[in-house]
């Protein structure tokens, strides 16, 4: 068709393809994100006048990756086919509005170092390090900051070379990085010692309620422990202790470790008596036998 045919259906306001409309409004809507924001590393949410700009920039890249895989293979054989994949054209027309719509590293984590970047380039002043102090874009800075310090071991050479050189973070200190979450084992490992500590000195182990027990920990410190609670719990829990650990009370006091052994007896013993009276004697309402305290049987009517 040549070109006097093509430009009458196009003055009468005729659409030939309506992907491409779609394509220049999803770009229309990108450039104007860009201009208020700076760059074209939109969060998945991101919209721009109603338009949903985020998940438009999602599928471009997606297309943009998929045209250099396709790209990659091309030397040799393939019958992969170039539907989805994004053309030479649109790839320079995002790169136009921002060189690195489209980069190697995940989005989030790109778009999480461009915000203290740009912080330091207009506000000229150091990167936060706590919480609630700078928020930009939504994005709390220096929450950010901080994970990147006391994560540094998890990020990727390349990253902790960016974060150290061009934004000055460094690692955390181990000052600096939270204490680990105590589990179900340390407090039977802080209150044992206490417990055949405290038995040793006085000969039993009835510690009165309020009575606290000072213990030195692993690394030199003093260690307040209210053993009262913790002595009541294991005579009195109701699931029954691992061998070891009622070996570890035997061995710290007779009256403990018989106290623990009658509970898991008798928590054994009611099972096995429920079992019991389950299965022997009973009564059927047609005239079963019942079974008597001294052992005969008497007939039911």
């Amino acid at each position: 068709m040549d070109e006097d045919r093509i430009a009458q259906p196009e003055r009468l306001g005729r659409v030939w393809s309506h992907f491409d409309v779609a394509w220049e409004k999803g770009l229309a809507a990108a450039r104007g994100w860009a201009t208020e924001h700076g760059h074209l590393l939109a969060p998945l949410d991101a919209t721009h006048h109603r338009y949903r700009v985020g998940i438009w920039l999602k599928n471009a890249r997606a297309a943009a990756r998929r045209a250099q895989g396709l790209q990659q293979r091309q030397s040799g054989p393939s019958v992969d086919s170039w539907s989805g994949a994004l053309s030479p054209e649109r790839r320079e027309q995002l790169e136009g509005i921002d060189p690195s719509w489209c980069p190697v590293r995940p989005v989030a984590w790109q778009r999480a170092f461009h915000l203290p970047r740009l912080h330091l380039d207009e506000a000229g002043s150091e990167l936060p390090t706590k919480p609630g102090v700078v928020v930009r874009q939504g994005e709390d800075l220096g929450r950010w900051v901080r994970s990147v310090r006391l994560g540094w071991d998890k990020r990727i050479t390349d990253q902790q070379w960016m974060c150290r050189h061009i934004l000055g973070i460094t690692p955390a200190d181990e000052n600096e990085k939270p204490q680990p979450r105590r589990t179900q084992a340390d407090p039977w490992a802080m209150n044992t010692p206490a417990a055949k500590q405290f038995y040793e000195r006085e000969g039993h182990l009835r510690v009165p309620r309020k009575h606290v027990e000072t213990v030195l920990s692993k690394d030199g410190g003093e260690l307040q422990l209210r053993l009262s609670a913790w002595v009541s719990n294991q005579r009195s829990r109701a699931a029954p202790l691992s061998t070891e650990r009622a070996e570890q009370l035997t061995s710290i006091g007779h009256a403990m470790g018989v106290a623990i052994v009658k509970t898991v007896s008798e928590a054994v013993g009611g099972v096995s008596r429920t079992g019991q009276a389950g299965q022997g004697g009973g009564h059927r309402s047609d005239g079963a036998t019942e079974r008597r305290s001294d052992g005969a049987t008497e007939r039911t009517r």
